[in-house]
């Protein structure tokens, strides 16, 4: 069955589940396999369950089912399904890449476009190759623009992404040392990401949104390409959309305005759009600059544009600010890398604290970095130490063998057992670790 006809049958069965314990009357169950399971095992299964159909691709399915469609390979078939399903709709479709921040440019793009458009957005962070093709396959006649996250922790992962989901433009976030165990280097790690500006350089109508503050990205661009660049530089105002800090204490208020040559042509006001936001972290200005250049592009307006931006609300661990009944928390518990560990604790120096409170910080393993996690695990201890921060538990065992006389924890719950011993009171204390680490446990006990 070719991927039209299979489409055909799609568009009958609009609905496909890889999880055999939720099998909708009528929907198509697709048979991934993982590490540690076979979805092909559970195919039978899910047909008993009200399954129309189940697309399998193991050999072991000898019998003359109807309801059995075989393929080579479900998870290439989830995809050619999902590209079929997106090239049904001629509406722009956002490709997002980046080292940190994808998430939460992510949102912000999605809060700014919805002030004027129905928008399907990736939920979460669903970015791999099995959540891009069922976010693609969300898509409805009611959606008039679509962003897509995409990550990456191999070579060649965000090519296998854009030719799934095709999109018209896109903006890589910035890039970093992470994911080095799969990428090999950070030459790896920049070659993955420009994999999106590669296929966008290859359509007429590719669009690149790009921090004209990032060396690596800008590289990256040929003349041939079309970009709306964004930048924090004074001295790039005149051809960038420009940003700048007003205050990070600990919430992050800035200004932004349209390039000044555009403004010059118009005849429009000069003046500066303040935002006061709900982010922790200075070094979300690049993010939601991002999201003002797309907006700009876009058609939003600047009143709709402060809008989204001074309601967004970060979740998920994210650069949220916490209040307990004894502390304040820093929590960017999601995700670490070196770059982004770094730009969290440069930030978590400006940020100033109460009267009778002082700073600490419990600090994770940085996950994925091969080879070269014990270097980076020495410079973000280092940083620690030239910053003159004491009060600092580090958690896990890449954190263990570095040089210091900070404390150190095995685990999490090596950390839950010393909060409920002694109860830490009266800290802004700054939370961040890879998700792996489990760190987000550790706001409800301080």
């Amino acid at each position: 069955m070719d991927i039209k006809e299979l489409y055909r049958l799609y568009q009958q069965h609009p609905c496909i589940t890889t999880d055999s314990r939720d099998c909708p009357e009528g929907s198509i169950f697709l048979a991934l396999k993982g590490d540690k399971f076979d979805g092909n095992q559970f195919a039978l299964q899910a047909l008993e369950k009200g399954c129309a159909y189940a697309i399998v691709d193991s050999e072991e399915f000898r019998e003359n089912n109807s309801k059995l469609i075989k393929v080579k390979d479900t998870l290439q078939t989830l995809k050619d399904l999902a590209r079929e399903h997106r090239r049904q709709f001629d509406i722009p479709v956002i490709g997002i890449t980046g080292t940190n921040g994808k998430t939460t440019t992510k949102e912000l793009i999605k809060a700014v476009l919805s002030e004027k458009y129905n928008v399907l957005a990736t939920e979460g962070n669903f970015n791999n190759d099995v959540g891009v093709p069922k976010t693609l396959l969300r898509l409805n006649k009611e959606h008039e623009i679509a962003i897509i996250e995409m990550g990456a922790s191999h070579p060649g992962d965000i090519k296998t992404l854009v030719e799934t989901a095709e999109p018209t433009c896109g903006l890589i976030t910035n890039v970093g040392r992470a994911h080095l165990q799969g990428f090999g280097s950070f030459e790896g790690v920049v070659k993955t990401k420009g994999e999106l500006y590669d296929y966008l350089r290859s359509r007429e109508d590719g669009l690149v949104f790009i921090n004209a503050d990032n060396d690596y990205l800008v590289d990256m661009l040929t003349d041939e390409m079309w970009c709306t660049p964004y930048s924090t530089d004074p001295e790039k105002q005149y051809s960038c959309i420009s940003g700048e800090v007003i205050a990070c204490d600990p919430l992050l208020k800035f200004r932004w305005r349209k390039p000044l040559a555009e403004l010059e042509e118009t005849g429009a006001s000069q003046k500066w759009h303040k935002v006061q936001t709900n982010l922790i972290g200075a070094y979300n200005i690049d993010n939601l600059l991002a999201a003002i250049a797309v907006g700009i592009n876009f058609g939003v307006d600047r009143k709709q544009i402060c809008h989204a931006l001074e309601n967004y609300v970060p979740t998920n661990s994210r650069s949220q600010l916490m209040e307990t009944a004894t502390n304040r928390l820093i929590v960017d518990a999601y995700n670490a890398n070196p770059s982004s560990m770094a730009a969290a604790l440069e930030n978590f120096q400006m940020v100033k604290t109460r009267e009778g409170e002082t700073k600490m910080a419990i600090l994770g393993d940085m996950r994925e970095l091969g080879e070269a996690s014990e270097e980076e695990h020495q410079k973000t201890v280092d940083l620690l130490a030239a910053t003159g921060m004491e009060n600092v538990w580090l958690v896990g065992e890449e954190f263990g063998k570095t040089r210091s006389d900070y404390r150190k924890f095995r685990d999490v719950d090596e950390v839950k057992a010393e909060i409920e011993k002694t109860h830490p009171a009266g800290h802004l204390i700054l939370i961040k670790g890879s998700n792996g680490t489990k760190l987000f446990q550790l706001p409800e006990l301080l």
